[in-house]
């Protein structure tokens, strides 16, 4: 074991300040691809230290990229890639989403669009995705109705965070119950009751500030059936059924129902899985290079340094949770990506946990929140990037953020679960 140094901390700050001072250079916060960064940074890591053999450096590299936490998390990230991408090519998102529009006033069509959105991105665990099917028909509706393209498109990042944060196959959730070593039902539970009351006081708040008095145009036909495998994989998750078969009972399902109730041919559907699995590719590396860096720098002292220094500060439980709050909110600020943050994070926050009493499902809930919170915070991060850019522009990402109330009321939710929630401590 090594003595703590900061120095064992220069990979994590040079990936830190190379992303962020290339970002802030050409003003684009994704020109830098994230995968290379990192692999620059895990170069840096090799070259510390030189005193110790590259050997056991190597040794210590692949052995933490190799965890069995990481190489689960990765084989739940290419299942729900596969999820998704059946899902969506069965027509299950275009289903959901005209189900919702079909049944819904014009005064709660904003509303409604939160909700649609909250559904969706429930359903395939991921904001951008989300955001991506659902702001076309934010700027459609407004074309309607002049001057409500800010508070639709709120409306649809909004409720693509709340899925983000509480989906079963969402890569945050995914990545925070891994780090923390908790079933995703019993982190569920506790983030449940934080994203609710949010929830219900942003749909109230989109209900009656609505502008629109007139329906969207249009027919919106859907098929009832095609919305089954997002309600079968939310309800056998909940029961508690092993995330694994449920993903695979989904991809299933969602075959089946393709081929029986669309044109799509077997091979069409084998195409999309394909497409969905290809898109956890970089993901799934990505986490690979992180754990081996993170094992690296644990082996350097680095993470006893940072708790050495963050245990200071930490007496009881209520202090460590505000420990792994602020580190979450000071990493993701500085990444603008909420799943590399918790994979980051993630480690510290359940050493923190586990000598102060925390259990990890409020550990894991802590993470996920914290980090879906400053998300919406940052006119840089890929939700917000993503809708100003499918609105074509029409509106600044500032302009988004001031009719976005979900996360920061997420935010604030947080820190009353933090301050006033009774704590039941565990052993450590």
């Amino acid at each position: 074991m090594f003595r703590s140094k900061i120095w064992a901390l220069l990979p994590l700050l040079v990936f830190i300040v190379l992303y962020l001072a290339t970002s802030l250079v050409l003003n684009d916060f994704y020109k830098m691809p994230v995968i290379v960064a990192f692999l620059i940074a895990a170069v840096v890591a090799f070259v510390l230290y030189p005193r110790i053999s590259f050997h056991e450096k190597t040794e210590h590299f692949t052995r933490s990229a190799g965890d069995p936490n990481i190489m689960l998390m990765i084989l739940i990230f290419v299942l729900a890639g596969a999820f998704a991408g059946v899902s969506k090519s069965m027509g299950a998102v275009e289903a959901t989403i005209n189900f919702g529009l079909a049944h819904l006033s014009p005064r709660f069509l904003i509303a409604g669009l939160f909700l649609t959105a909250c559904f969706i991105s429930l359903s395939l665990g991921t904001s951008v995705g989300t955001i991506v099917a659902l702001a076309p028909i934010a700027v459609g509706m407004s074309e309607s109705v002049p001057g409500s393209l800010a508070v639709a498109l709120g409306a649809v990042v909004g409720g693509a965070m709340f899925g983000d944060n509480l989906s079963m196959i969402s890569d945050t959730t995914i990545a925070a119950t891994r780090t923390q070593g908790v079933e995703m039902r019993e982190k569920f539970k506790v983030n449940f009751w934080i994203a609710l009351p949010p929830a219900v006081v942003t749909f109230a708040i989109y209900s009656f500030a609505s502008p629109f008095n007139t329906v969207v145009p249009g027919e919106h036909t859907y098929s009832l059936v095609r919305i089954v495998p997002y309600l079968f994989v939310l309800v056998a998750a909940l029961a508690g059924l092993n995330v694994i078969w449920v993903l695979i009972a989904g991809i299933v399902l969602a075959v089946g129902i393709g081929l029986w109730h669309s044109n799509a041919s077997i091979w069409q559907l084998i195409e999309s899985m394909n497409a969905g699995i290809a898109s956890m590719f970089e993901l799934s590396v990505l986490c690979l290079i992180i754990g081996g860096v993170v094992g690296l720098i644990r082996h350097y002292g680095g993470i006893d340094y940072i708790l050495t220094h963050v245990a200071r500060k930490v007496k009881g439980v209520r202090s460590g949770e505000l420990g792994i709050a602020a580190l979450t909110a000071l990493v993701n600020a500085s990444l603008a990506n909420n799943t590399i943050t918790i994979l980051i994070v993630g480690p510290l926050a359940k050493r923190i946990a586990d000598e102060n009493g925390i259990e990890p499902r409020r550990s894991a809930s802590i993470l996920d929140t914290i980090s879906c919170f400053v998300q919406g915070f940052l006119p840089y991060g890929a939700q917000v990037l993503a809708a100003t850019a499918i609105a074509s522009q029409q509106i600044t990402p500032l302009q988004l953020m001031a009719n976005l109330y979900y996360p920061y009321l997420l935010g604030l939710s947080a820190l009353v679960f933090i301050f006033i929630r009774r704590h039941r401590a565990i052993a450590s």
